[in-house]
């Protein structure tokens, strides 16, 4: 009889999909149920009310309230052999209690605890709990006594590879939340400076016009920054066109990677990235360009637009696709879980060409 999964987590990205084709792919039955963020569901009326809420924490707990007649009731059709938890942050822990009455519970945290609050109780509830930034395991013991473990992030290679006949036409691209990261405004405004005569090209949200009409209306380089965030299949076209990719971790991930870290790899671009003692020890012998300060990054870009880097970002190609991929971490956990391997069963034709290239090339 097949084993079913119950995937539950934020509306992100793509995140809850990958995670559902990975366990697909290692031959299990996958349901996945989304909610929205800060509170669900976050249409007009709710999105109003938040923003102009006296009390936030209060109208999260009641989001949380609400959603869990509606999981716990797909939790009684689907009668799942494991739930697997992106976060948690919607979720009450006595839903997640009553979950684990009747199936395995893993909780893998996607983002910082210290961001999250009030998913810590519910941590106490599961079976396993993984996290993607190395400090946060070590923060959570000393803190509760929580034995969480380290489950990276990754790429899912459907929707990042390497495209045919692509010119190299931006010199400088970028993805990612702006607007809340201070590091990245200083970075990125450094970065347009200096390099204001090359063809750069900046995702993500930097002036949101619900935050500030006026900064938004006087937003200056409106031709650097589009002021929003980009689809898979957008990051993908333009990390191929791109000469180099520029990456910088928000200021919590002190010792992880981001998605982008794997993303921009699998995609077959070269990136300059913020060193920490994770990724530099993962991405080895000049495959990503690390900086530590503003002059370091500069020399680093500096460097990818004098000279090709194809070779370093082949080798990073490589790494992920070989050992970084959502189906790589799902078999990593269900082996943690049940004690045994989980072997790929079917993958989509992208997913089998972008393997069988990087294999030829090893």
């Amino acid at each position: 009889m097949q084993s079913s999964v119950l995937i539950i987590g934020p509306q992100f990205h793509y995140f809850n999909q990958s995670v559902r084709h990975a366990f697909e792919a290692l031959g299990w039955r996958a349901v996945v149920c989304a909610y929205d963020n800060p509170i669900h569901p976050y249409n007009s009326v709710n999105r109003v009310r938040y923003k102009f809420a006296a009390d936030k924490s209060l109208l999260r707990e009641q989001s949380r309230r609400r959603f869990r007649p509606e999981i716990e009731r797909m939790f009684q059709k689907q009668h799942p052999d494991l739930v697997f938890i992106i976060n948690s942050d919607n979720l009450l822990p006595e839903t997640i209690a009553r979950f684990a009455r009747d199936a395995k519970v893993v909780i893998w945290l996607f983002d910082s605890i210290r961001r999250m609050p009030s998913a810590m109780e519910n941590l106490r509830q599961a079976h396993a709990v993984y996290c993607y930034e190395q400090d946060d395991i070590a923060f959570l013991h000393q803190q509760t006594g929580i034995v969480a473990h380290f489950l990276p992030q990754a790429a899912d290679l459907r929707l990042y590879h390497p495209l045919a006949d692509v010119r190299k036409d931006l010199d400088i691209v970028f993805a990612g939340d702006i607007y809340r990261s201070p590091k990245r405004q200083q970075l990125l405004q450094h970065v347009v400076t200096h390099f204001r005569d090359r063809h750069l090209l900046i995702h993500g949200v930097c002036a949101p016009w619900f935050k500030n009409p006026v900064r938004w209306l006087m937003r200056p380089s409106r031709s650097v920054y589009t002021n929003h965030n980009a689809g898979f299949e957008q990051l993908c076209a333009d990390y191929n066109r791109a000469r180099v990719v520029l990456n910088i971790h928000v200021e919590q991930q002190t010792n992880g990677a981001n998605p982008k870290v794997y993303e921009i790899a699998a995609a077959g671009a070269y990136q300059v990235c913020d060193a920490n003692p994770y990724v530099t020890s993962v991405f080895t012998d000049g495959m990503i360009g690390f900086y530590h300060d503003e002059t370091e990054l500069i020399d680093r870009l500096e460097a990818a637009l004098a000279a090709s880097h194809e070779r370093q970002a082949w080798q990073a190609h490589q790494q992920v696709v070989m050992h970084d991929t959502f189906i790589d971490r799902m078999q990593q956990v269900l082996g943690d879980i049940y004690h045994t391997v989980f072997p790929v069963v079917s993958l989509t034709g992208v997913e089998q060409a972008v393997l069988t290239n990087a294999r030829k090339q090893l």
